[in-house]
């Protein structure tokens, strides 16, 4: 199964609300321990299972996006912790976080030939904005038999932002 929801509230400190909080943690974790806790069963009865969270390279700390921020980096502890609890039944979890990928949310915000995207761009060490095929990939990769020894981990696809922590995230 895969855990693939979220919302953002995109605010300063001073700027979040109770309410917006509320609403990202509900969303963006407890959909995700409910939909996990609905499914455990049957991988236990199976012996076997995959989970695979969506995190994103905000849990690394991401200016104006405090609220989500915190709730990916729960994912990413809810992945670890899962790991542990359900390694002796055969289920593997594990999380992706992807970097700025070209979606058509992206695209709202960052428009092809925009001096935002430009900017943007520069920070990507890679050169390029991630496809949604290859976090797809990924995912796919994780549900493997091959990754059956993988539990516990985060796999960033973020074209290497996450080895000097993108500068939109830093707020440059």
């Amino acid at each position: 199964m895969v855990n693939n929801v979220g919302i953002a509230h995109p605010e300063l400190l001073e700027e979040i609300t109770l309410d917006n909080f509320d609403a990202v943690i509900d969303l963006n974790l407890r959909v995700a321990i409910q939909t996990v806790q609905a499914v455990v069963p049957l991988m236990k009865a199976k012996k076997w299972g995959r989970i695979v969270n969506l995190s994103s390279i905000a849990a690394l700390g991401a200016q104006n996006r405090g609220t989500y921020a915190v709730s990916k980096a729960g994912m990413i502890s809810l992945t670890r912790t899962w790991a542990l609890e359900l390694v002796k039944s055969g289920i593997t979890v594990n999380a992706v976080a992807p970097g700025p990928i070209d979606t058509e949310l992206f695209r709202y915000y960052y428009p092809s030939g925009s001096e935002v995207e430009k900017r943007y761009l520069r920070g990507v060490p890679i050169g390029r904005f991630g496809q949604p095929s290859e976090v797809a990939a990924t995912i796919g990769f994780f549900f493997s038999e091959e990754a059956g020894y993988i539990t516990g981990q985060t796999l960033f696809v973020d074209g290497g932002c996450s080895i000097d922590v993108h500068p939109y995230y830093k707020g440059r």
